[in-house]
């Protein structure tokens, strides 16, 4: 693929692989034109970007909830919310003659097609981490110049999820530990600072640190920290209901218990 090729040139030929060939996309965007023309909902017709924001971010937090609980159906039905958003919003900048769901779609396209050259060019990738570290050095070549590394990354995105991004920014970079024993040896430093005598003020530094270190080893491991902190959560929640249980059934006061005893219990319910 040369620099002045058009992307959507490469865009795959024949049927859509899809069990309807796409057409329920369509049929979804034609129903949103609707509640948004003459003769539509009134509630649709309020609605604004802005006031659509909030259903966005809790629609993305069910359809993690499912991925968590590995519900495919449950998975379905959520991602099907979420692309409500992206058809409502596009309808909501159509209905301005700003842009419309074809703009979303094609700018997307183009996106996909410019950072995958190993699929639709002649660059050769070794694995998953080098098509990574493209994804960052095509999107740094397409702005430029070299921007401030947390340059457009949202400051309202979890903090695990932000380090791991500018940590994959970084490392497209060329800055990035290149094996698991480099993270590992980065991170028992980092704990070994946190063992040591430490003052109230530069705590919160430290255990920033450590949490830094570890989202570099999940990602040496090839591990989402953000998902991985999320499962253990949830685990956790599970696994202290079964203890509190426990302790109930044992008339044991959690309050006056030896921690050692404590801590065999929260074994026993795992």
């Amino acid at each position: 693929m040369t620099e002045s090729s058009d992307p959507l040139a490469h865009v795959p030929g024949g049927p859509v692989p899809s069990s309807q060939g796409g057409e329920r996309l369509l049929d979804l965007v034609r129903v949103m034109a609707r509640l948004r023309g003459p003769g539509g909902c009134p509630w649709d017709h309020e609605q604004t970007h802005a006031s659509l924001a909030r259903h966005l971010l809790e629609e993305t937090h069910e359809v993690l909830d499912a991925i968590d609980a590995d519900d495919r159906e449950s998975l379905r039905e959520e991602l099907g919310d979420v692309l409500l958003q992206v058809a409502f919003h596009a309808q909501i900048a159509g209905d301005d003659h700003a842009w419309d769901v074809d703009d979303v779609a094609e700018g997307i396209v183009r996106k996909l097609i410019r950072r995958h050259p190993h699929v639709f060019g002649e660059v050769e990738v070794s694995g998953a981490d080098e098509v990574l570290l493209n994804w960052e050095r095509i999107k740094t070549e397409e702005k430029g110049e070299e921007r401030p590394l947390e340059d457009d990354i949202p400051a309202t995105l979890p903090a695990l999820a932000r380090a791991a991004k500018v940590q994959r920014r970084a490392a497209g970079r060329g800055f990035a530990w290149r094996s698991v024993e480099g993270a590992l040896g980065a991170l028992r430093e980092e704990v070994g600072e946190l063992e040591s005598p430490t003052d109230a003020d530069n705590a919160e530094q430290e255990i920033g640190d450590v949490l830094f270190a570890t989202v570099a080893v999940a990602r040496a491991l090839g591990v989402d920290a953000e998902s991985a902190l999320r499962r253990t959560t949830r685990s956790f929640t599970e696994r202290y209901e079964r203890f509190t249980e426990l302790a109930r059934e044992r008339g044991l006061d959690v309050d006056a218990a030896p921690e050692a005893e404590l801590r065999a219990l929260f074994r026993e319910a795992r």
